[in-house]
Formats: C-alpha cells, sequence, structure tokens
C-alpha cells in the first residue's frame, strides 16, 4: 500500500511540474508572438510614413502637418522629404530598403562607431529581437560596395524573405530592388544569389564576401563579381563592370554552421 501511495504521489507530483512546463513555455511562446507583432507594426508604421509622404510628392499635394506642399524631393535639411522626419527622429537614419512584393520595407541604420548597436535594437533604439537592418563594417551609405546585414526572423519579417532568392524563377521575378541613401534614390538589379558562411580565419581559397567594403580599385572590384558570379546559385544574365555601384545583402542561414545566404545587386539608376 505504501509503494502504491508513493507511486501516486509521484505523478501527481510529475504531474504539477509537466503543468507548470506547459504554462511556462506557452506563456513565452504568447510573449514571443505578441513581440513579434509589435515590431511588425512599428516598422509597418515607418514604412507607412514614407510611403504617405512620397505619394504626396508626387500628387503635389498639400501636407497639413508640414505646412506647405510637397514640391521638392529634399527638406530643408538636405534630405529626401520622404526620410527628413525618420531622420530628425534618430539621426542613425542611413537609407531605406524596398524590394516589392516582399516584406522587405525598412529603414537602414548606420552606426561607425558600433557597427552592430541595432543588432538587438528597433528604430526608436529600445531592445527588438528582430533589430534593424544596419550597414556593415567599414562601409558607408554612399559608397560603391554597401554591405546590409539582417536577421532571418522566424515569423518572416526582416531579411528573411532573401532566403526566396535562392530559387531562380523568384529571383528573377523580384530582381529589382530599391536602395535610397538619405540624399539620392537608387534602383539596383540583380547580380547573383548564393549560399555562404562565416569562414574560419584559417581556411584558404574561400570567398568571404563580407571583407570586401572597399571596391575603389579595379582588381578587387573584378575578384569580387567574378566570385558571386562563380558561386550564384543560377545566372542572372546581369553583369557588373568596374566604376558600378554595389549592393550587399547578408542574412543567416541554417544549411550549416555560421551559414549565410546572400543577395548582391548592381545599381542601375
Amino acid at each position: 500500500m505504501k509503494e502504491k501511495l508513493r507511486k501516486i504521489h509521484w505523478r501527481k507530483w510529475l504531474l504539477r511540474v509537466l503543468v507548470v512546463v506547459f504554462l511556462f513555455s506557452g506563456g513565452m511562446m504568447a510573449h514571443d508572438l505578441i513581440r513579434s507583432s509589435q515590431e511588425r507594426k512599428a516598422n509597418a508604421a515607418l514604412a507607412q510614413q514614407v510611403h504617405d509622404i512620397k505619394s504626396r510628392l508626387q500628387r503635389g499635394g498639400v501636407s497639413a502637418d508640414m505646412g506647405e506642399g510637397l514640391q521638392s524631393k529634399y527638406s530643408e535639411n538636405g534630405v529626401l522629404v520622404q526620410y527628413d522626419g525618420l531622420w530628425q527622429q534618430n539621426n542613425d537614419l542611413g537609407g531605406w530598403l524596398y524590394i516589392p512584393d516582399t516584406v522587405v520595407d525598412y529603414p537602414v541604420m548606420f552606426t561607425p562607431d558600433n557597427w552592430e548597436y541595432y543588432l538587438r535594437k528597433g528604430f526608436d533604439k529600445k531592445y527588438a529581437t528582430s533589430g534593424c537592418l544596419f550597414i556593415g563594417e567599414g562601409c558607408v551609405p554612399s559608397a560603391n560596395q554597401v554591405l546590409i546585414h539582417g536577421h532571418r526572423m522566424n515569423d518572416g519579417s526582416m531579411f528573411a524573405a532573401l532566403l526566396s532568392y535562392a530559387d531562380e524563377t523568384f529571383g528573377l521575378d523580384h530582381s529589382t530592388i530599391y536602395y535610397d541613401t538619405l540624399t539620392d534614390e537608387g534602383t539596383y538589379q540583380l547580380l547573383g544569389a548564393f549560399y555562404s558562411r562565416i569562414y574560419n580565419v584559417k581556411e584558404t581559397g574561400v570567398f568571404r564576401y563580407y571583407q570586401y567594403n572597399n571596391l575603389t580599385q579595379p582588381d578587387i572590384f573584378d575578384e569580387f563579381v567574378s566570385q558571386v558570379k562563380a558561386a550564384s546559385l543560377y545566372d542572372t544574365g546581369v553583369d557588373a563592370v568596374y566604376g558600378d555601384k554595389l549592393l550587399t545583402l547578408s542574412t543567416c542561414s541554417y544549411h550549416e554552421k555560421n551559414g549565410r545566404f546572400v543577395v548582391v545587386a548592381k545599381r542601375v539608376a
């Protein structure tokens, strides 16, 4: 009888533990979902602000909040008018990235004194799991090579859409990418898309795309483009020559440890 009571007591204790674990896990999942939703909404609000101003600019309409007609592309600060308000909120804004028919429609942050500052911070500088897109070490927003990092989020936000470029049909159908600095609107065309990883310092004969932050020398430029084309999963029909401006987008990939997926595009307008 005592043995039976011990078993019953053990089962009750185990059940209580399982219930606590279940409730805790459920609570954490709910918390993550709420936070994910809040971060998506915050980013969507930023994008809506940009597109609303661009739309008013195209119509030449009058903005009550600005108190003047949107007849000029630039604000009094010399910033493209659609980004001026956001730049005044946060001077770390370096540009904007937009890929039509995807969720990629985000500010790009630039913090040369601390490159990964926005790794886990939102535009408001508060903690955010998804962070922000940010310009990589050694690059500046208007350089001839701009490397932009972003998280691959499980909810499909940020740079999760980049993985779709592994499919040729998707890549060619979404080959136009828009990247603006604060003072210049740019249109880019897909040059290549490929899997990669962060390589050990002792590995040789590998393509460390993340170290090509300066393509001002012709031989380095040609080397980078050649390796992008060789690594690309398919031929995009686009090539680049010295003097072209390039855009490199990088995110995590789980095909191997420290994996990355990379999209490279050439400026065409």
